[in-house]
């Protein structure tokens, strides 16, 4: 190799630097200082999701989402500077998340529900719901599921994606629940005698709540008794007690004023025992 070509090089290798040296440094530069804006922009919108008051289970998703997004941008405009073409880096990149949306469009779906669950609170822990069909306390809230624990204790989880897609009852969300029971009396007996032996039994049971008070109506006429509707209100965690509990203490006051009903197999009267 003579001196003339080891002089092309140099100059070659001069110009190259002199090209490319600020393009690299810009481009590190951004980095540096992007990176650092991502990391505070991360943990303002922690800070604005925990006043907002938003759940402490998706607070991780969004900030994470945040950050790799911001990350990505920092990245791509990192490399525009140096003269990457970020063009097909962006068509690579939409190309593999169209694939991997395509092969768990159904994880994403319950992903995308647990967000909206959880931001809108449509239901929080401890709330007595029906979902999909199921009916339970809510034990969690996932990001792709809720987990159910019926009143048999049986853990039920159901996937979020089912949850948006149908109707969401929430008996837990005004503070108190409806027992919705049924009772019978013979057309003989006076309505407004058995509504009042019904309240005063409810008023024996500690688990009723006064307010709102009772309800006690006429709701059908069958072939052989009158169905009355018995509504007494509980708090959501003494659904189940209370619903037993207005059975025992109804049959007792139907025992102890001797009412009787008519069987489904004939008109004969029967007494109620203890």
């Amino acid at each position: 190799m003579n001196e003339q070509q080891l002089s092309g090089y140099w100059f070659k290798a001069v110009d190259f630097a002199v090209t490319f040296a600020p393009k690299v440094a810009g481009a590190i530069l951004i980095l540096v200082i992007g990176f650092w804006l991502v990391k505070k922009v991360a943990a303002l919108a922690v800070l604005s999701l925990e006043r907002a008051n938003f759940s402490k289970e998706v607070t991780p998703f969004l900030v994470s989402f945040l950050n790799i997004t911001l990350k990505i941008v920092v990245v791509l405009a990192a490399a525009g500077i140096v003269g990457i073409e970020t063009t097909s880096i962006v068509g690579i990149l939409a190309a593999a998340g169209f694939a991997v949306g395509l092969a768990l469009q159904g994880s994403l779906s319950n992903f995308a529900a647990g967000i909206i669950i959880m931001v809108f609170k449509t239901y929080k822990t401890g709330d007595i719901v029906e979902l999909n069909g199921k009916f339970g306390k809510v034990e969690q809230i996932h990001i792709f599921n809720t987990i159910l624990v019926t009143p048999g204790l049986k853990t039920l989880i159901v996937p979020n994606g089912k949850v948006i897609e149908g109707t969401i009852t929430n008996y837990s969300a005004k503070g108190t629940i409806r027992i919705e029971l049924n009772v019978t009396m013979p057309y003989e007996e006076s309505f407004p005698k058995i509504k009042e032996i019904v309240l005063e039994a409810l008023k024996g049971i500690p688990l009723v709540l006064e307010n709102p008070a009772p309800e006690v109506g006429i709701e059908r006429f069958d072939s052989h008794n009158i169905s009355l509707a018995v509504r007494p209100y509980v708090l959501p965690d003494d659904y189940w007690d209370g619903i037993f509990e207005v059975h025992r203490a109804v049959k007792a006051a139907f025992n102890a004023h001797g009412i009787h009903i008519a069987y489904s197999d004939g008109i004969e009267l029967g007494t109620i025992g203890e």
